[in-house]
């Protein structure tokens, strides 16, 4: 079994001078497949020029990040329902609410992420959620789509052990990044409390590389020493953890 990391951003600039070498050294970490969450208009072209170069190894999605919902926001959407309708994608992603840049479009953020999840639900696909200083307001939006069959994945779960249960109620999985190797992130303590078949492994890169590799750009052969850490944590071996977590990948992006 391999490792999957549910979520990077490789198709970014700071991946320009080496990609084919960071996609190497991912494979070689025995990372079997990297998922790529766009952001916005801007992210699309990148990131199906690493899916055309990589099939079957870079599968895609598609949304708004909520950093990216400006004055433009619905002819951003359109621009990702148009793509929505004529190519295939695995989620709808990264979509959610992030209060802690700037709270100046918080309505917008809010009606952008139910029209996502409206996509979701009438696609029968999993979302991709950012959450940053936003559980509350998230919870809030999720609420009518209990009973909507949705799904998904809390993106760089960085919660409570009551934000998790809640998260976990609702049908979603929480992903795990470079965060729960940090020393006093305090994480390790609420994945301790959570029953594995609902975590699975994602870098965010170039974002938030794990220890010992923190300060460093982060690239997805990075989610093997996350892999690690979770295996500490829960006393599993390597071979548990990657077969665990990268099953549960499958099942919720029915790969």
């Amino acid at each position: 079994m391999k490792l999957i990391d549910t979520h990077s951003h490789i198709y970014s600039e700071a991946f320009d001078e080496d990609i084919a070498e960071a996609i190497q050294r991912a494979k070689d970490a025995n990372v079997g497949q990297i998922f790529l969450p766009n952001i916005d208009s801007e992210s699309i072209e990148p990131m199906f020029k690493l899916v055309k170069n990589y099939p079957d190894y870079c599968l895609p999605m598609m949304g708004l990040h909520p950093t990216s919902v400006k004055e433009n926001y619905e002819e951003e959407l359109a621009i990702c329902e148009k793509w929505l309708k004529k190519e295939s994608f695995i989620a709808i992603g990264e979509i959610g609410i992030d209060l802690y840049w700037d709270k100046t479009f918080l309505k917008e953020q809010q009606l952008v992420f139910e029209k996502q999840l409206n996509w979701a639900v009438e696609r029968e696909l999993p979302v991709v959620i950012h959450a940053r200083e936003s559980f509350s307001e998230i919870f809030e939006v999720l609420e009518p789509f209990k009973s909507k069959n949705l799904t998904g994945v809390f993106h760089s779960f960085t919660g409570n052990l009551e934000q998790a249960n809640k998260a976990i109620s609702m049908g979603f999985l929480l992903g795990l990044n470079g965060i729960l190797t940090f020393k006093n992130s305090g994480l390790d303590r609420v994945v301790k409390e959570i029953d594995t078949k609902y975590l699975i492994l994602e870098t965010d890169s170039p974002y938030l590389a794990p220890t010992p590799k923190r300060g460093k750009r982060n690239e997805s052969a990075y989610v093997a020493f996350i892999a690690e850490k979770l295996a500490e944590i829960h006393n599993l071996s390597l071979d548990e953890v990657t077969k665990i977590t990268s099953r549960n990948a499958q099942n919720l992006f029915k790969i």
